[in-house]
């Protein structure tokens, strides 16, 4: 690990001021509990001039209904979504995937804005500053090309966020705060697929808020990972489902572990049909074509493409007998 370098601390007193900081300054970056940022700090792979410490903004840790949705803060921590009542009764799809998250003390001071917005991963790019550059610097940091796909113009580092891919199942929005008010745009429009310029945040904008809609039938949410615990999904799949009687009435299904961001799955074929091995392998080529499995991680793609077949039909099958 590398000493952190040096930078300005800001600690805004309100959202406002946090989001006229973030405009005002060149190449800022943000910190509330730090699990991911503080991480690429001491490994040398971010050395911002200036960190913003969102931490005290207390207003941002809030839950609360809103009409007929629930607002979740940006600061609300991961434990606490394990654990919130409102959150277990309405969508404990999310509770449980915030529980798979790392380990305990990890959830206890990472957050759901950091969980959503944190950085990519490579196995050329998550190493040591002495490992970068006795190998050549990669398109991500410092260097000019990508280890990965070595003719891209564009970096493959991978999102492993956990709690990304329920939020778009689920159809929740993103409350983003900037200069003159909120913006809110659908979860997965937070996301471009470029490894090294992954978030669609502008320079002004801080997100601030998860807006969940009700949830009219079942969803959940699987990862494949090397350990029961700590470790990043190798892959992720989440899925909710309304049926009808003995047919699939509505479906969102969204992936992560896979590519640069996570996705959302073109499920449309499934709609109207029973759940079977016929709409099982129709899902199974729509994650196919829609998953790009590259050697970013220490486990093979052809391995992480199996597991993710596998692993959405057990999930189907689960949302199906509870549906």
């Amino acid at each position: 690990m590398n000493a952190l370098p040096d930078f300005r601390l800001h600690r805004p007193a309100t959202l406002d001021e946090a989001v006229r900081l973030k405009a005002q300054i060149e190449h800022p970056a943000c910190v509330a509990g730090g699990s991911d940022i503080l991480v690429n700090l001491r490994r040398g792979l971010a050395k911002p001039g200036d960190l913003i410490d969102l931490s005290g903004l207390r207003d941002l840790d809030a839950i609360e209904r809103i009409g007929d949705e629930l607002w979740i803060g940006a600061l609300t921590t991961l434990a606490r979504l394990t654990r919130d009542g409102a959150v277990a009764a309405a969508y404990p799809a999310l509770a449980e995937a915030a529980a798979t998250v790392a380990g305990p003390t990890h959830r206890a001071a990472a957050t759901l804005g950091g969980n959503l917005c944190q950085d990519t991963r490579c196995v050329y790019y998550n190493q040591s500053e002495w490992w970068r550059d006795g190998n050549a610097y990669c398109l991500k940091h410092c260097g000019e090309k990508c280890h990965v796909v070595a003719k891209s113009d564009r970096c493959y580092a991978t999102y492993h966020g956990d709690l990304a891919p329920v939020l778009m199942a689920l159809g929740a929005s993103a409350i983003v705060a900037r200069a003159g008010g909120l913006r809110r745009l659908p979860v997965e429009n937070l996301f471009r697929e470029d490894g090294a310029h992954y978030l669609t945040l502008a320079p002004d904008e801080i997100l601030a808020a998860i807006a969940l809609p009700p949830l009219n039938g079942r969803a959940a949410y699987v990862k494949g990972r090397v350990r029961e615990s700590v470790d990043f999904p190798l892959t992720g799949i989440a899925a909710a489902l309304k049926r009808e009687g003995d047919v699939i009435a509505a479906l969102r299904v969204a992936i992560t572990g896979m590519n640069s961001a996570p996705l959302m799955v073109d499920v449309s074929k499934l709609i109207g049909k029973p759940w079977n091995d016929e709409t099982a392998t129709l899902l199974s080529n729509a994650l196919r074509s829609r998953a790009t499995a590259l050697a970013t991680t220490l486990a093979g793609p052809k391995y992480r493409r199996r597991a993710m077949q596998g692993l959405a039909r057990r999930l189907m099958d689960q949302v199906w007998a509870h549906g």
